[in-house]
């Protein structure tokens, strides 16, 4: 037993001593000596510019908004953006795929740069593919990998860094206009491609609230935890790589239907004759400082703490939308709380058959019962036995997809957040989250009505019968998780049983 120790402990030290060398080895360029760029003002004669500055002239101090639910909407909104840009775009993202929308997306950036607009481009390092980019894109990597090749190993040496993503998305066109929301960039979150679509929601802001997402990104732009992405991915290329990417598109049918739908959506001709219906009110922009990314950050500086203290007392309702739901102990005790105040609590996330996550969905299983005795009523979106084009079902965020990804809250039919940050500890301590908390009873009056109407039967609803779970949808019931089988409900026990919730 003593010889086991012994060679366990130098085990261990070995294993140190190369930790130690690995990092030392391929430690990361200092940042110190670049030079940070700063958003540039609207510019005075861009024909999106005066269009936005015409009607915010009449609501002074407010932000007009508009909920882009449907993937279609969201994708043509950013590239008539792109498209109209006249003096810079800045775009901030988690995931941008190299699929057809997101070369779509990049070679209007391209496009854009060619005509002499400034392209910033900021890419969390955990998701990106086939950025290459024109000479004028400036393109900066949030927290990169060490290794270039097989990335994950960097894991082995760095992994209380690289544990820390950027989970942020916003858009940002001539200092006038800003999309914000839980939509990454690639096809499946805009109603297209061949894998599962997702049920997502952005929003579409100009007004009062651009300036702060643009001082935001600046930030961002900024922070130590952002390196330019040229001595990890090479320079850009001489050539142009989008025009080759884009080919291999080019016979693609769904190319030409896609193209078809965007053109066809309504959004784009209300955007360009400045006729969108936009609500006019109040927005308070909240998002985590970048810092976040290199280590812990204070509870009063997270964006949680924040967001609980902008929303106030809430009175009446709660309705929750988070696709990623690991309450932990503390999360259910503060529903409970809101509960025996009186505050009706409603959540909803994804099935065990719709989500993409199976050890997320396991940190939420393990709190289920516990919530439903709080008498939290939960929901969870059923997986569709086919993926359905965005006409056949439009509910209040969004499409019936596959599987959910919007990040969303209405309180007291009168506020509504609408951003990146999920109901579990990685959006709370971990990664950065930003969104936008708007007084608006429209929106939230819609969101709680399809919580009381159930969800049109989209989801199941959870409940205690006799101290057992059953999943009901008003035409059906079942005693065991919907759509899974034995072996795979085995698994989601014995992963909620490892100490990883942290993690999740």
């Amino acid at each position: 037993m003593r010889l086991f120790f012994k060679a366990l402990a130098v085990l261990v030290a070995v294993a140190l001593v190369i930790i130690v060398i690995a990092r030392f080895v391929f430690a990361l360029p200092k940042v110190d000596d670049r030079t940070d760029s700063v958003a540039l003002a609207p510019p005075a004669d861009a024909p999106l510019v005066t269009s936005v500055m015409a009607q915010w002239a009449d609501h002074p101090g407010k932000t007009g908004v508009a909920p882009l639910g449907r993937g279609a909407d969201a994708f043509a909104a950013r590239m008539m953006l792109a498209d109209a840009a006249q003096s810079s775009i800045d775009a901030q993202y988690y995931i941008w795929r190299g699929d057809m929308t997101g070369t779509l997306l990049l070679d209007a950036l391209w496009r854009a740069a060619e005509r002499g607009v400034r392209v910033r481009l900021l890419i969390d390092d955990n998701g990106t593919a086939g950025l290459d980019t024109h000479e004028n894109v400036n393109v900066r990597l949030y927290n990169p990998f060490n290794l270039r090749r097989f990335k994950m190993l960097s894991y082995g040496f760095d992994f209380f860094r690289l544990n820390r993503r950027m989970h942020n998305k916003s858009f940002i066109v001539d200092g006038a206009a800003t999309i914000l929301g839980g939509r990454n960039i690639g096809d499946e979150y805009f109603d297209t491609g061949p894998k599962a679509l997702f049920v997502d929601l952005d929003v579409l802001a100009v007004g009062d609230v651009v300036p702060q997402v643009a001082s935001d990104f600046d930030r961002y732009w900024a922070a130590q935890a952002v390196h330019p992405a040229g001595p990890f991915v090479g320079d850009a290329p001489k050539s142009d790589p989008i025009a080759a990417r884009m080919a291999r598109f080019g016979d693609d049918p769904q190319l030409s239907t896609y193209r078809k739908e965007v053109t066809a959506s309504a959004l784009v001709n209300d955007l360009r004759a400045g006729t969108l219906d936009l609500e006019w009110t109040d927005v308070v922009l909240v998002s985590d400082d970048p810092v976040k990314g290199l280590g812990a950050v204070a509870r009063e500086d997270l964006l949680a703490t924040r967001l609980v203290q902008a929303f106030g007392r809430i009175e009446t309702r709660f309705d929750g939308i988070s696709p990623y739901f690991v309450p932990t102990a503390t999360g259910v005790s503060a529903f409970s709380v809101l509960q025996r105040r009186g505050v009706q609590v409603r959540m909803l996330t994804n099935s065990l058959e719709a989500t993409d996550v199976l050890p997320v969905h396991a940190g939420y299983a393990k709190r289920r019962r516990n919530l439903l005795k709080a008498d939290v009523e939960l929901f969870e979106l059923k997986q569709q036995a086919s993926v359905v084009t965005p006409r056949d079902k439009v509910g209040p965020f969004g499409s019936s997809g596959a599987s959910l990804h919007a990040k969303t809250f209405a309180v007291d039919g009168q506020r509504i957040f609408i951003g990146s940050f999920n109901f579990d500890p990685r959006s709370t301590t971990l990664n950065t989250e930003m969104g936008l908390l708007i007084d608006s009873k429209a929106m939230a009056t819609r969101m709680h009505s399809a919580f009381d109407n159930k969800l049109d039967g989209l989801a199941w609803q959870v409940t205690l019968t006799d101290g057992d779970l059953t999943w009901r949808d008003g035409s059906e019931s079942t005693a065991h998780e919907p759509g899974t089988g034995f072996f795979k409900r085995v698994a989601l026990t014995i992963i909620g049983w490892l100490p990883v919730e942290w993690l999740l």
